[in-house]
Formats: C-alpha cells, structure tokens, sequence
C-alpha cells in the first residue's frame, strides 16, 4: 500500500518514518540515500513495522553541507535554524559564520542561541557576539539546565532545527523542552541499531500540532562548496547594498580596482572578520 510519510530520523541507509498513525522502519530503493529528516516521503508499506521509501516530495527547504568529498543533508523543510553556542568549550565562530551563510544561502531564519548563560564567561562572549546584532541577526541568551523560556516563542508554528558543535548543549536543550524525548531517542536508536553502532543524523519531535523541532548531530565543519563566489554578495546582509556597484561586474571583492566592497571595508563600513571571511571563502571556492 502506498502512502505519504515524514522522516522523523535518519540512521545511515535506513529512516524511521511517520505515516497515517503508524511508525515505520524503512530502507530505499535502489542505493539512494538523499533524505532528510523532516523530507516527506512516499512509501510503500511492507507489514506493519516496515516500508520501503519510493521518492520524495517537493521540499520547502533543505539545510545541507557540502565539501570536496561529500555532501552530508541535515534537515528538509525547517524554517528556522536556532545556532547553540556557549562560552565553553572554546566557540568555533568559523562555524557560526558558516552557519549564517547557509541560512541566507538556503532563505532560513537564523537564531543565535548564546546557552550556558550562568557560566562568568558568557558575558565576554555576548559581547563579542554584539556585532552580528548590528547585522540583523536574532542573539538569545538561555540557559538550558535553568531558564528556555525565552526558546519557545521562537519555536511556534515553525519546523526548526537545532545546530552548533559538540558540548554546546543542543540535547539538553531538546531533553528541557521534551522531558520525554530522551526514551523516545533511545527506543528510535535501539530500532535502527540492530546491535551495532551506527552514525546517528537528526531526528524531528513534535512540539504541538503546527511547531516541530529537530536535533541535529555535533558540527565541526560546515562545507559550503556548493555555492558560488558570484553569488556570496547575496548572503551577507551588510553587504547587499553594494550589489552591482564595483567597477567591474565580474568582481570579486580581492584585488579588483574599483570594488565596493573593499573600499566599504577601508572606511570601517564593513566588520574585519566578515571582510576576512568573504575573502577567504572566495578563495576556498576557487574563484579568488
């Protein structure tokens, strides 16, 4: 029988899938492998406990990383991506830059999530962070063992996705706002498992009828090879107004005479580290 799905984990080459009611253990067809928890899906039931995935339908949004090797899906259909970072262990705010970038890249609404805000090295971090809210940028300080609850008007009516690097406290945070997700977790990975270790991707909760919430994997990297140097004009905030008005149309904000953007950057219009960032991402992109 043939049926719609959504994704509610992904485990390797096999999916936890909900359908009309039902959970559904379910492999692919063929070799494929490119789907994302929060993808909605069409099966074809098997028996009770499994299904076979045969396509996917039209995605809103897709959040994934890409670098020279690989490309590696995070998360299908999110309208808002919450980044957890926290004073400890040391911040990567590479992997913040990164992030952002994607978000504009992917038209997701961005949230910083500065957790951990009881430990005395927070404030240091808030305020290097100050910068990203003279861009736009959403900073929300919580505290995960103590006080979310300035997390949940952020949450309502959107599918949102949890990411940041490794300790910064994304399933604590996932455990305060679903007391019971923990069990859940643990009865989805002992289904998929099937007694060996395996590399766990995301997994969706439902928060009510119209908010979900999906807790990704540690980050330590975020490859966005897939994009163009063109277009990196486009996913900077700051600086879209100079769109267009280099010298030259082909430019790419390095050396070129004429461009905007460095002489934005030469008169302190422009933060160093985003100029030192568009730079060297133009340069990873082999376009420099």
């Amino acid at each position: 029988m043939k049926q719609h799905g959504l994704i509610i984990k992904s485990h390797g080459r096999r999916f936890i899938v909900e359908s009309e009611g039902e959970t559904y253990d379910c492999t692919t067809r063929g070799k494929r492998v490119d789907y994302a928890c929060g993808d909605v899906v069409d099966i074809l039931v098997q028996n009770r406990e499994q299904a076979v995935i045969e396509g996917v339908q039209q995605r809103k949004s897709l959040l994934y990383r890409q670098d020279e090797w690989k490309t590696k899906l995070i998360a299908a259909n999110v309208t808002r991506i919450l980044f957890v970072i926290a004073a400890v262990p040391t911040p990567n705010e590479e992997l913040l830059n990164r992030c952002l970038l994607a978000a504009e890249a992917y038209d997701i609404d961005p949230v910083i999530l500065v957790n951990k805000v009881d430990l005395p090295e927070t404030q240091a971090l808030l305020d290097r962070l100050a910068p990203y809210a003279g861009l736009g940028y959403r900073i929300v300080p919580v505290s995960a063992k103590a006080d979310i609850a300035a997390i949940l008007p952020l949450l309502e009516g959107q599918t949102s996705v949890l990411v940041g690097q490794s300790g910064m406290g994304k399933s604590t945070l996932t455990n305060a706002l679903l007391p019971h997700a923990q069990a859940r977790v643990g009865d989805i990975s002992e289904a998929l498992d099937a007694g060996r270790h395996t590399t766990t991707n995301a997994t969706l909760y439902h928060l009510d009828e119209t908010s979900q919430l999906i807790d990704s994997p540690g980050l330590q990297a975020f490859g966005l090879s897939h994009l163009k140097a063109p277009d990196l004009l486009h996913y900077f905030p700051e600086l879209r107004p100079l769109i267009g008005k280099c010298r030259f149309h082909n430019c790419i904000h390095m050396q070129e005479p004429g461009c905007a953007v460095k002489n934005a950057a030469e008169q302190g219009l422009i933060q160093p580290f985003r100029f030192d960032f568009l730079q060297r991402l133009t340069r990873e992109l082999g376009n420099s």
